[in-house]
């Protein structure tokens, strides 16, 4: 007889229907009929919210695809003006349903929330490094209300995408392991601009045409002065106990500190700025016989540090491709050859299966309502 497949359903919000999120979108209508059909677990999307509208309609099979139908002025769905506390309450839900918030904006205040929804029953899976990387207090209190009501919060795609970087360092640190180092180029973006520069082209119109093909954050300087890359150690070291904070980081970025307090748009119009530093950069390397490389790294003290370094030709990281992200795990077990974690680390596509793979990973632990 064949296996009676035990029905599951999750109720899922989804905040920030962006490059990321309407990439999880289009994942998530991919998948619904077959999970249902071979594990028995039914994905119901409630509502969609940006950062002015939101979208309620737990009814409306057509609600994912309703960014291309506003698109074309057609109204999928009514909306009404976006209200974080209104919309939790919806996907919560009053009948005790399995129910998940679902992050892809890049806002502190929306991280803000999490420690309240994890307390009144939702789930949270985000790619948003603001409450991983941000008031050490609130990250404190995000993980209190997991330990407290036994709910999740998820947040691999945090770290380098879709690669199992955060649950390859869950897994060692579980098992007993002790981590002694991590070094590694967490910026898809920085690794695609030194893959890419090698002086044939100014550094700045590199930087353009990586903006033009979605690898970098919506405010550049967050890639060139490696603050993204900081929070994501910060990111890692947390999730190894130590409790480090951004300012904790040494960090050494690409963006002089004058161009650095210019509005967006100035900055961006600018961005010649740094052909000449960079060129000095690269021809330093070419004469050490090296290449130049954005690492971050964090040692067994706790130390941490972002840079832009160069490395000989025979390290690890000189041989990384187009965008790829590359973390290096130094521990007790993988002492004399550490482990490596490589792979693409930029792009909605692949930031939006790391987001779905932990949606899935919530689920598969849910408890089956009758």
């Amino acid at each position: 007889m064949p296996a009676i497949r035990l029905r599951r359903t999750l109720a899922m919000g989804l905040i920030g229907p962006g490059r990321v999120g309407s990439a999880l979108l289009a994942q998530l209508q991919a998948a619904q009929a077959r999970l249902a059909r071979e594990t028995g677990l039914e994905l119901k999307l409630c509502g969609v919210a940006a950062s002015r509208r939101m979208w309620l309609d737990c009814d409306d099979p057509d609600l994912i695809n309703y960014a291309g139908r506003e698109q074309h002025g057609e109204r999928a769905q009514i909306w009404r003006p976006a209200d974080l506390d209104e919309f939790a309450a919806h996907v919560r839900g009053g009948d005790g349903r399995h129910a998940l918030l679902i992050d892809c904006s890049a806002s502190d205040v929306v991280a803000g929330h999490y420690s309240r929804w994890l307390a009144e029953g939702l789930h949270v899976v985000t790619p948003n490094k603001m409450a991983g990387s941000g008031a050490l207090q609130r990250w404190q209190a995000i993980r209190a209300a997991c330990a407290d009501d036994g709910m999740r919060f998820r947040y691999e795609a945090t770290v380098c995408a879709g690669l199992p970087v955060v649950q390859t360092l869950r897994d060692l640190l579980d098992t007993g392991d002790e981590l002694l180092a991590v070094e590694g180029m967490f910026s898809g973006t920085l690794a695609w601009l030194c893959n890419r520069y090698d002086g044939q082209l100014p550094f700045s119109a590199l930087v353009r045409e990586a903006r033009a093909l979605g690898y970098t954050e919506p405010d550049l300087r967050d890639d060139l002065s490696g603050i993204d890359v900081a929070r994501k150690l910060v990111i890692l070291a947390r999730e190894a106990g130590w409790l480090l904070s951004l300012e904790d980081v040494d960090l050494q970025g690409l963006v002089p500190a004058p161009l650095g307090e210019l509005p967006l748009e100035e900055f961006s119009e600018r961005l010649e700025e740094l052909d000449a530093p960079m060129a000095a950069k690269l021809a330093e390397a070419r004469a050490e016989g090296g290449v130049l490389r954005h690492v971050a790294h964090l040692d067994r003290r706790g130390r941490a540090s972002v840079r832009l370094m160069v490395l000989p030709a025979s390290h690890a990281f000189a041989h990384t491709r187009l965008n790829d992200n590359i973390v290096q795990f130094s521990t007790r077990r993988y002492c004399d050859n550490p482990l490596l974690v490589q792979g693409p680390g930029a792009g909605p596509e692949v930031t939006a299966a790391g987001v779905f793979a932990d949606l899935l990973r919530i689920a598969e632990s849910l408890a089956v309502h009758a």
